[in-house]
Formats: C-alpha cells, sequence, structure tokens
C-alpha cells in the first residue's frame, strides 16, 4: 500500500482517551483542581501545573520556596545593577539569561521547528576522547564541556548549534503511517577555531524540573536492587564530598545530587559561579573570557540563593493522576506492562527520610522511572560517554506529568534531544533494550494503542 493511501498519525495521540479527558477537563475553566491526589501529588490543572509545591511545606519552608522560585526565573545581569544587584555576573560565556528561560513553566525545553532554527532551550555537550581527572568526559581543549552562544559585551559567544531534519514517515503493523523526524546538527560562527574531527557532541532538550526532590529521596538500595531487572547504574563524582557516588540525575545520570545538579547548571548554562564552583568556565584558548572573568566575583550565586533554589526544586511536586479509574485508561496501563514498558519504567518506589523534606519517609511514589541506565539502541546515540554511561546509554526518564507536556506553555517535544512531537514517535524511536517494547507497540490494534496512549497520557 503506497505511504500516502496510509491512514496517518502525527499527533494522533490527541485523539486518545487521555487528551480527550484532559481537554473535557480544559473546558469547565482555567484553574481545576483534581480530588484524591496524594499529599505529594500537585492536583491543579492550569498554566500553575508545573510550579505548585508540596501540601506539607510550611512557615519558613513556604518562604524559602518562593524565595528559590524568584532566583530560578530572575534574569541575571553583567553588573553592577541598582535594581538587581544579587543578580549579577551574568558569563563571560553563557547559554540563557535564566533557568526557566530554558525549562519553560518548569517543564520541557522546545526543539526548533524549522530548519536552520537555533537550539535555544538546549544544549550541546562537548568532550574529546578520554576521561577527566575524575572519570567523567573530558572537555573540549578550546571549548569547554558545553557550547555557549553568548558572550557578555568583548566576549565572543563559542558557536551556535544549528538544527535541521531528515524527514520520513515509518509503517504500523496495521498500515498506519508515523511521520518522523532524525536531527541533524551543525556548528556554525565558531569563535576559537573548528572543534575538529575528534570532537563528540551530544545535544540535550531541557527536561521538566518537578519530582525531583522525591526522586533525591529515592534510597540508593532500591535503585541499585533494579540492575538484576536489566539497566545499569552509573557511578559519578561528587564534588561537594570528593567521592564516586551514584548518579540518579541528568539524562544519563551523570549527576549525583541536585545541589550539583543545579550549581552545574548556573555555572555552565548563565556563567554564574557557587561555592561548588568558583570561578569562570573559560578555557584557556578564550583569552577574551579570561580577561573578562578577572573582574568577576569568586562567587555569584550566594549559599542562600543556592539553598533556596534547591529547596524549590526538591519540593515541586509532580502532577497529578488523572482519570485512571477509566477503562481504556486501565487497559492501557496493562498493555503497557504486557509490552514490556513497565521493565524499565518502574512504577513505584518507597521513599526514605529526606532531612529537607520532612515527612517523605514511607511514602510511595509513583515516577515511572527505574533512575537506571539502559541501551536505547544505534538510533538515539549519541556517541558520546558519560563516566559509566556509553554513547548508546541513557537513563530512564520519569513518566509523571507526561500526559501534560506542552498543554500549558512548557514544549511538547520527546527524548533527549526533542526530536520526538508526539507519544507515538518517542516509542517508536526506542531499540536496544527497548527494541521489544516498540516492536509490540508496533503490532498493537488502533484501539489497543489508543489505550495505552490514554494510560500515558493519564500521568
Amino acid at each position: 500500500m503506497a505511504l500516502g493511501n496510509r491512514r496517518r498519525s502525527r499527533q494522533g495521540e490527541g485523539a486518545s482517551g487521555g487528551s480527550r479527558a484532559v481537554r473535557r477537563l480544559l473546558a469547565v475553566g482555567a484553574l481545576i483542581v483534581l480530588t484524591g491526589a496524594g499529599r505529594f501529588e500537585n492536583p491543579i490543572l492550569s498554566g500553575e501545573a508545573f510550579n505548585q509545591p508540596f501540601a506539607t511545606l510550611g512557615g519558613a519552608q513556604i518562604e524559602t520556596f518562593h524565595k528559590g522560585s524568584g532566583v530560578f526565573r530572575q534574569a541575571w545581569v553583567i553588573g553592577p545593577s541598582q535594581d538587581h544587584p544579587d543578580f549579577e555576573g551574568l558569563g563571560p560565556l553563557y547559554n540563557r539569561l535564566s533557568c526557566i528561560a530554558c525549562h519553560a513553566r518548569n517543564g520541557r525545553g522546545a526543539a526548533p521547528e524549522d530548519a536552520g532554527g537555533v537550539a535555544r532551550s538546549m544544549v550541546l555537550r562537548l568532550s574529546v576522547p578520554g576521561a577527566d581527572a575524575h572519570g567523567g568526559p573530558a572537555p573540549h581543549p578550546a571549548y569547554g564541556g558545553q557550547l555557549n552562544p553568548e558572550g557578555v559585551p568583548g566576549v565572543p559567544g563559542e558557536g551556535r548549534a544549528v538544527l535541521s531534519y531528515a524527514f520520513f514517515e515509518t509503517a504500523l503493523a496495521d498500515g498506519t503511517a508515523v511521520p518522523m523526524r532524525r536531527p541533524r546538527v551543525a556548528v556554525t560562527d565558531l569563535a576559537y577555531g573548528p572543534l575538529g574531527a575528534s570532537a563528540m557532541t551530544s545535544l540535550r532538550n531541557a527536561p521538566p524540573v518537578f519530582g525531583l526532590g522525591l526522586l533525591e529521596a529515592v534510597p540508593e538500595k532500591q535503585i541499585v536492587e533494579g540492575t538484576k531487572n536489566g539497566g545499569k547504574a552509573n557511578y559519578v563524582f561528587d564534588v561537594a564530598s570528593g567521592a564516586v557516588k551514584l548518579g540518579r540525575f541528568g539524562l544519563k545520570a551523570n549527576q549525583p545530587s541536585l545541589e550539583q545538579q543545579i550549581a552545574g547548571a548556573f555555572a555552565e548554562d548563565i556563567g554564574i559561579s557557587s561555592s561548588l564552583f568558583p570561578g569562570a568556565t573559560c578555557t584557556g584558548a578564550e583569552t577574551a573570557c579570561l580577561a573578562a572573568a578577572k573582574n568577576d566575583r569568586n562567587i555569584e550565586l550566594s549559599r542562600a540563593q543556592l539553598d533556596a533554589v534547591l529547596l524549590y526544586i526538591r519540593a515541586l511536586a509532580p502532577p497529578a493522576r488523572r482519570g485512571a479509574e477509566d477503562a481504556g485508561v486501565r487497559q492501557g496501563e496493562a498493555l503497557f506492562a504486557a509490552s514490556g514498558c513497565s521493565a524499565c519504567h518502574r512504577e513505584s518506589f518507597t521513599l526514605a527520610a529526606l532531612s529537607s523534606l520532612p515527612g517523605v519517609e514511607g511514602e510511595e511514589i509513583h515516577p515511572y522511572t527505574d533512575l537506571l541506565l539502559h541501551d536505547m539502541g544505534e538510533d538515539l546515540a549519541d556517541g558520546r560517554p558519560d563516566f559509566l554511561a556509553g554513547p548508546r546509554e541513557w537513563r530512564t526518564p520519569p513518566l509523571w506529568g507526561l500526559g501534560l507536556a506542552g498543554k500549558f506553555g512548557d514544549g511538547g517535544d520527546y527524548l533527549h534531544d526533542g526530536r520526538a512531537r508526539s507519544l507515538t514517535e518517542a516509542i517508536l524511536w526506542h531499540g536496544g533494550e527497548a527494541q521489544a517494547a516498540a516492536s509490540a507497540f508496533r503490532k498493537l490494534s488502533s484501539g489497543e494503542r489508543e489505550a495505552l496512549l490514554a494510560f500515558l497520557n493519564s500521568l
């Protein structure tokens, strides 16, 4: 059968039971509160869906949460600034002015739609063969660990990652055609010479930031025990302790703690130094950057600011489930397990005590991730190792909030580089250890696919 005569499925899951249920809820009003949400879930369906604190926060913690929200949203300036004296120190090299600029509404970033689009809410990781002193990726000698397109006056931005796409279609077992796109990255306007043949690159879309405090409270033992069922733990360098620890954050589980994840993002993405990462991120080849850095304060993100952002990210509640008792959703949940998806997207963990989040001990959460690395096949490989993570390996992303992605102003693109515009596309890109699950999805009937997608949209 010719492709032009096949039934087409683009954002086809928009017609699924899960998406219809969300649209019905949104039609009721701008702000909807679901009943039955847990203490550590956000029941609100609106533009506030991803930025609500745990209901258990109170007193001083609520005040700190709101301070952290302000730091997360504030655009940093070069300085000096009478209006924002606490937000001076931008650069010398940077990607965006604030955290929220990439993590729109605390959700996903968005991949450029058009050929020649600059990756604005994404970063291009860089490295060369070998490892650094702590076993991590060896930074590029001229450009460091990440390409930063912007610079303060007098400092040229390093270059720009420009995306184009190769478009194609793939057919499901019943003949339904699914449009797909493969991203291609070109690096332009390089200020410090060519990257060189040995350079390794990895395009990363900004992931959502809610629910991370709950993942921090998952006992290490529970994560490591999951390796018995497949997958691999990443062990990475912890800057604060100087020791090697289990990685659980980042797209390759390459960060051991939220503190290091956040401080590292301030340093690499905005050029803001902290007690964890003092000084600028200039390389020896970037003389203008080094000259500008001489005028920088050694610590630009104060300890109080870092602690406030840390509490803010820790206490952002994941969205509550919607329509879990719907018959189609229940059928989809059974198909999700039968297809093998739940082997990596583990439904639940029981939390340990976390001093910064009182009351989480013994709580059961449902993030649908095992926090482990899995071989996702050659199509999703970035060709770049990261501590123990190989080029084909990625951490299983949490699925909570999946059904609300792109509905309230955040990006609606999926996978590590935003290539998938729909959940169907995202599933079909799965290879390696997940190939059998993707193949099972291909073989589902139209009604079964609708049910499985309704389940995903209920999360």
